[in-house]
């Protein structure tokens, strides 16, 4: 039974950059701007670039895709007066399991994406922008790339923009749908017409991304949020949220609660209230363990409902704040059958560059078919830690490193539920048939 949540929890909604989303039409230009939309452009292009910089630092906005860097100090990095044309990119290739913000942003209010890609390329000196989204991802495209259109129409792209001699031109790229064109890197080479995959660091984009120039890599999350902040300011800003950790986040609720979807709350929120605000556990469900960032992210259980859901309370608690995808388990799902489910998924998406993720999760998908077909062996666990040890920090980027995160973590918290499939108290999950190569 649905639970109505408590006056003071219902406080914790924060609706900042989801605050359009139920308005009619919100998608349109006209809508838009009713809506306070292109008024922060108009400040911006007021002020110094420099000061705009330093203002994105003195929020506190860390980097919305599940790194947390300081956005300020990133847009910092970019050389001026070297004679290159500088780029900002953004990352619009949401992929990760359980991950769902980005999509609905730009499907329910594309423009607040594209003035913050104006006012970010004017502060890095930046003339062309891309968004890069992923492909499967139609509707939303189609909704970017009507609101391109109609900034362009409306003057806000284009040359002189609304008069002030800031020339920008925005181009929305449709990828090929990998999870791995998601890392910054991979995503630059995908751009430049290449195979998606990761580059060597250093040299970092700050100095050499896209076309070896000067460039800038950002969320859609974290692009968003700067006309709030130009309109608001610093200290607005750092009124949500805690100290180290500014501003509201969209949170992606899914699994077994009563009503999964996106909640807007300031970092630092916890997972008691957040399951509260989605009115509690389904009929019949405990919590069991659940994911604070995607399945990238180490499983945490129900004995960490009142972690603060910020970049520092999630370390603290041994896992990574990640893209806030909160995925939420019962009582009656199997963490050993969903650690598999997701190994699938990043075997299926290696990109293939290095051997210990091209090898390693290959290897791994397979000792847990065996696992899950009732055929283990207690020395199968020990191989499962041995080839995350040779995959975490040896990979070539963070998707090798991020396969490991729920292995690790729930023979961490779940162990017994292994040596039930191996010991014969669980019934086999996996048939004959699903066990085909696993050998």
């Amino acid at each position: 039974m649905t639970t109505t949540p408590r006056r003071e929890t219902l406080e914790k909604l924060t609706p900042v950059l989801t605050k359009r989303w139920l308005s009619p039409d919100a998608w349109r230009l006209d809508v838009y701007q009713r809506l306070d939309g292109y008024a922060a452009l108009r400040k911006a292009l007021a002020a110094h670039p420099d000061d705009l910089i330093q203002l994105i630092k003195d929020s506190g906005l860390r980097g919305r895709g599940g790194a947390g860097f300081p956005t300020g100090l990133k847009w910092g990095f970019i050389p001026q007066g070297d004679g290159k044309p500088h780029y900002l990119v953004v990352n619009a290739d949401e992929g990760e399991p359980g991950t769902c913000k980005d999509l609905p942003l730009m499907t329910h209010d594309p423009h607040s994406l594209v003035e913050g890609v104006i006012i970010a390329s004017y502060a890095i000196r930046a003339n062309r922008a891309y968004i890069y989204i992923r492909g499967e991802a139609v509707h939303a495209a189609r909704r970017l790339r009507n609101a391109v259109e109609e900034a362009y129409r409306a003057g806000y792209l284009g040359t002189d923009i609304l008069g002030t001699g800031y020339d920008l031109e925005l181009v929305v790229h449709s990828g090929a749908g990998a999870y791995i064109c998601g890392e910054e890197t991979a995503l630059l080479d995908s751009l430049e017409g290449f195979r998606g995959q990761p580059r060597l660091r250093p040299p970092f984009p700050a100095t050499h991304g896209l076309y070896a120039c000067p460039t800038v890599v950002n969320n859609v999350g974290t692009i968003a949020s700067v006309p709030y902040i130009v309109l608001g300011g610093a200290a607005w800003w750092k009124t949500m949220g805690t100290e180290k950790s500014s501003g509201p986040m969209i949170y992606s609720l899914s699994g077994r609660i009563a009503n999964p979807g996106q909640y807007e709350c300031g970092l630092g929120i916890t997972l008691r209230e957040l399951i509260e605000l989605a009115g509690g556990m389904q009929p019949g469900h405990n919590l069991r363990f659940w994911t604070p960032g995607g399945s990238s992210t180490p499983l945490l259980t129900a004995e960490h409902l009142d972690v603060p859901l910020d970049f520092e309370g999630v370390a603290a608690a041994g896992s990574i704040l990640g893209t806030t995808a909160t995925q939420i388990f019962s009582d009656q799902d199997c963490p050993v059958y969903a650690t598999y489910r997701w190994l699938e998924f990043y075997h299926h998406e290696s990109c293939g560059k290095c051997t210990p993720c091209r090898e390693g999760n290959y290897w791994m998908v397979r000792v847990y078919r065996r696992i899950l077909a009732g055929q283990g062996t207690h020395e199968d666990l020990d191989t499962l830690l041995d080839t995350c040890d040779n995959i975490l920090g040896r990979s070539f980027c963070g998707l090798g490193d991020g396969a490991t995160s729920p292995v690790t973590s729930s023979l961490q918290y779940f162990k017994q539920d292994y040596l039930d499939y191996i010991e014969g108290r669980t019934a086999p999950k996996l048939s004959e048939k699903q066990l085909v190569g696993a050998h």
